[in-house]
């Protein structure tokens, strides 16, 4: 079943390895105001004019940042800690992509990143949100029977070099694979899930986009794993569609569209993670939801 085609997939990437989410912040919480010393930000390439391919990625290299071709929410997600499923607003917010190019102040450290892109998008998209707490449904990602995780090796070639940080993601009509950094990945591809040394937390956030609703890990793993997770053709392409639509696509066939319709619950994602001694438990939890009240589409100028 071919439900949709080169347009749309490339577009499918794990941009929640961009989503940082170590611990919870909102507006009113954010800390004395630090800044990148410059930036810039120009509207990131279509999609539709790359071939059927895209890549997105951030790469920091000593005082030199850059973001390439995320959308705003992607950047408030890594802004304030918290889930890409977390902000809500115009659906723009989650389709336009933008690349940023900056450089951090003497004296400041990769960690105080996410307050500087606070301030930036604050000053160049005139950000306006508010903070809401919604009773929200979510999975927690939870261990069943007959653990099968193979805990990775340790090996010092994975890590990045000192002051640097790599994490790209790229796909086409064959599939999309991600790079985390510091030896962690994944491929979506072939209807199979093949991870690499991926702690749960971050394999609960790489997911959550292929997913209905937030994912939170509770399994109490603190290893990092490889493990192989194989799909049905029906999941893996309803995996595809719901990545879509989070990425404020609206393009999607109409066949895709129903076929997402159709298929509302994540049972089938459930029962596939069972081969490593993973489920999905479905349950109703109180979280901070960002909404965006305002922002400039066009970002002022450099």
């Amino acid at each position: 079943m071919r439900l949709f085609g080169t347009t749309v997939l490339p577009i499918l990437l794990a941009c929640s390895a961009f989503a940082q989410q170590t611990s919870s912040q909102t507006p009113a919480q954010s800390p004395k105001r630090v800044e990148f010393e410059v930036a810039s930000i120009r509207p990131a390439g279509s999609y539709n004019d790359t071939g059927g391919k895209v890549s997105l990625g951030l790469h920091i290299d000593g005082s030199q940042v850059r973001f390439t071709s995320l959308s705003l929410r992607d950047y408030m997600a890594r802004a304030y800690r918290t889930k890409l499923a977390m902000i809500s607003g115009p659906d723009w917010t989650a389709s336009e992509r933008y690349d940023i190019q900056a450089t951090l102040p003497a004296g400041s450290t990769q960690a105080q990143i996410p307050e500087m892109l606070q301030a930036l998008l604050a000053d160049r998209f005139h950000l306006k949100l508010h903070t809401e707490k919604k009773d929200f449904p979510i999975y927690a990602l939870v261990t069943g029977k007959g653990l099968k995780l193979t805990p990775s090796p340790d090996s010092g070639a994975d890590q990045d070099a000192p002051n640097t940080t790599n994490i790209a993601a790229a796909g086409s009509e064959a599939g999309v694979g991600a790079n985390l950094g510091h030896g962690s990945s994944y491929t979506l591809a072939n209807d199979k899930f093949e991870a690499k040394k991926l702690s749960m937390s971050l394999f609960a956030t790489s997911i959550e986009r292929y997913a209905d609703r937030p994912i939170i890990d509770m399994t109490g793993l603190t290893g990092k794993y490889d493990f192989t997770v194989n799909l049905t053709r029906e999941d893996y392409q309803l995996m595809l569609i719901r990545a879509a639509l989070s990425a404020g696509i609206t393009t999607l066939p109409p066949q895709a569209l129903r076929f997402a319709a159709a298929n509302s619950s994540n049972e089938g994602l459930s029962d596939a993670l069972l081969q490593v001694g993973l489920k999905l438990d479905a349950r109703k939890a109180p979280l901070d939801v960002l909404v965006i009240d305002d922002a400039l589409k066009t970002p002022t100028e450099n």
